[in-house]
C-alpha cells in the first residue's frame, strides 16, 4: 500500500483504529466488488480519506457499514467495513492514483519497467485502471476526466521545468486533481456548501503528497539520476519544509470551515497524523510530550534543560526550594533508602498474595500462559503462517504465547505515546489540549 498518510494504529486508539480498518477495508472490498481481485493491489492510505470525509459530513447512516467475511489480513476475523458511495468514488480515485505512479514509474525507467515489453505492459494496465476508474467515477457523478488530465499535463510539465522554475508549477496538477475529489465528497454526503472549502484542503493535500513524494525520493533520485521536483527545479529542503507546513496551516484553515456530522477521524488522519507524516519525512518531531528533534529540543520545543539550568533564584546545582536534602536522606523513595515504599519502615506490606491487606486474591499478575511444546508451536506457527497474521496483525507468540507485533506493521511506536491531548476523543475537539499540537481547533 501506499500513501503519505500512514498512522501509526496503536495511536489512533480504539475508536479510530476501528473506524480506519473500516474504510481501509471497505475500500477494498469496493475495488474487488467493482472491478475484480487484481484492482485490489491498489489499495491505499490517502485513497481511503475520501472515504472518510464522506462518511465525516453525511454522519452514520443505515447501510453504512456492512459486515465482511474473514479475511488473512484481519487474522481471519469478520469486521464491519465501510459501504456505500464513499467506498466506491475512493475505489475510483484510487485507480486513477495507482495508474499515475504505474506511468510515474515508467516515465522513469524504474527497475522492471526499463525493458520495453514489461513497461508496455504497465502502461496497458494503467490505461484499464483509467477506463475502471472512470466507469464507477460517472455512475457516483464524478467526471475522473479531471484526474487523468492531471496526470497527462504532468510528464508535459515537468519537461519544461527547470531551475528557477517554482516547485509549486509542478505539484499544480496533483493540486487540481485531489481538490477535485475532495470536493465531490460534498455531493455524495448531500452537503454542497462544503464543496469550496474541502477543495481548498484537497489542494493542499494535493501539494504535500507531492512534496513528501518528492523528500522521500531524493536522495534515491539522485542515485538512480531519477528527475526530481526538488532537484529540477533548484528547490531546498528549506523551502520544501515551509511550503509543507504552509500546507498543513492551509487544511486546518480549511477544515473550520466544512460541516461536519463527525469529524473524528477526519480531523485525526487530516491535521495531527499529517503533521506526523511531513514530520517523518523530513526526520523532525513535533510532539511537545517525548523525543527530540534536530536541534536537540523536545517535540515541540520543551527539550531537557540547558546544561548549568537552575529554578530561579536558586544556583545550578546548589540546594533546591526545599534545601538541599529535606528529607535528611536524600529521596524517601529511592531504591535502599530508609522509608522507602513498598516495605520500608511505617509502609504498609504489599497488596496481593502473600501481603498484608490485600486480603490474598487482588493486586498480583495476571497468571501467565504456560509456554507451548515444540510441536503444538510449530503447528500454530504454521497456522499463522498460511493465514498471513504472522506478517499482516498482532498475534501471541507460538512457543512463548507472548503478544507479538505483525512483521509487515509499519508502525512508528517511537510516538506511540505522543497522544498528549485529547483532540479527536468523545470530550470533543482539542479538549484540555495543551500540548503544543497547534491544531486550531
Amino acid at each position: 500500500m501506499f500513501g503519505i498518510v500512514r498512522p501509526c494504529t496503536h495511536r489512533l486508539g480504539e475508536r479510530f483504529k476501528a473506524e480506519w480498518m473500516a474504510h481501509l477495508c471497505g475500500l477494498c472490498l469496493a475495488l474487488r466488488g467493482d472491478h475484480g481481485q487484481f484492482a485490489r493491489i491498489v489499495t491505499n492510505y490517502d485513497g481511503l480519506l475520501v472515504s472518510v470525509l464522506t462518511e465525516a459530513q453525511s454522519g452514520p447512516a443505515p447501510g453504512a457499514r456492512r459486515t465482511a467475511g474473514p479475511c488473512p489480513l484481519r487474522g481471519m476475523r469478520t469486521a464491519p467495513v465501510a459501504n456505500g458511495e464513499g467506498a466506491r468514488l475512493a475505489a475510483a480515485v484510487s485507480l486513477v492514483l495507482a495508474s499515475a505512479k504505474v506511468r510515474d514509474h515508467v516515465a522513469d525507467r524504474d527497475g522492471l519497467l526499463a525493458r520495453a515489453p514489461i513497461a508496455a505492459a504497465a502502461r496497458k494496465v494503467a490505461r484499464g485502471w483509467d477506463r475502471a476508474g472512470a466507469r464507477t467515477g460517472a455512475s457516483l457523478g464524478f467526471d475522473t476526466a479531471v484526474l487523468v488530465d492531471a496526470v497527462d499535463r504532468q510528464a508535459g510539465i515537468e519537461t519544461l521545468a527547470g531551475l528557477g522554475t517554482p516547485v509549486l508549477v509542478v505539484t499544480e496538477p496533483t493540486e487540481t486533481a485531489t481538490a477535485a475529489a475532495f470536493a465531490h465528497t460534498a455531493q455524495l454526503a448531500g452537503r454542497p456548501g462544503n464543496a469550496p472549502a474541502l477543495a481548498e484542503a484537497g489542494r493542499y493535500f494535493g501539494r504535500l503528497a507531492h512534496l513528501l513524494d518528492a523528500v522521500e525520493d531524493r536522495s534515491a533520485d539522485a542515485a538512480a539520476g531519477a528527475w526530481n521536483p526538488l532537484t529540477a527545479t533548484g528547490t531546498s529542503l528549506t523551502e520544501a519544509r515551509r511550503l509543507c507546513d504552509d500546507a498543513l496551516h492551509g487544511i486546518r484553515l480549511a477544515l473550520r470551515e466544512v460541516e461536519f456530522a463527525d469529524a473524528g477521524l477526519a480531523h485525526r488522519l487530516l491535521v495531527h497524523e499529517l503533521r506526523t507524516s511531513v514530520d517523518r519525512a523530513f526526520g523532525t518531531s513535533s510532539c511537545g510530550h517525548v523525543g527530540t528533534n534536530a536541534a536537540g529540543q523536545g517535540q515541540g520545543g520543551y527539550g531537557p534543560p540547558p546544561q548549568g539550568y537552575a529554578p530561579q533564584g536558586y544556583a545550578p546545582g546548589g540546594p533546591g526550594p526545599y534545601g538541599s536534602a529535606p528529607y535528611g536522606g536524600g529521596n524517601p523513595y529511592a531504591p535502599g533508602a530508609p522509608g522507602h515504599a513498598p516495605g520500608g519502615p511505617g509502609m504498609p506490606p504489599p497488596m496481593g498474595p502473600g501481603g498484608g491487606g490485600g486480603g490474598g486474591g487482588g493486586g498480583g499478575l495476571p497468571p501467565q500462559k504456560p509456554r507451548r511444546g515444540l510441536l503444538a508451536g510449530c503447528a500454530v506457527a504454521l497456522g499463522l503462517f498460511c493465514t498471513c497474521q504472522l506478517c499482516c496483525t498482532d498475534h501471541e507468540g507460538p512457543w512463548s504465547r507472548k503478544k507479538r507485533d505483525a512483521w509487515c506493521d509499519d508502525c512508528d511506536c517511537s510516538n506511540c505515546n505522543c497522544d498528549c491531548c485529547n483532540c479527536c476523543g468523545d470530550g470533543g475537539c482539542c479538549d484540555g489540549c495543551d500540548c503544543g499540537c497547534d491544531c486550531g481547533c
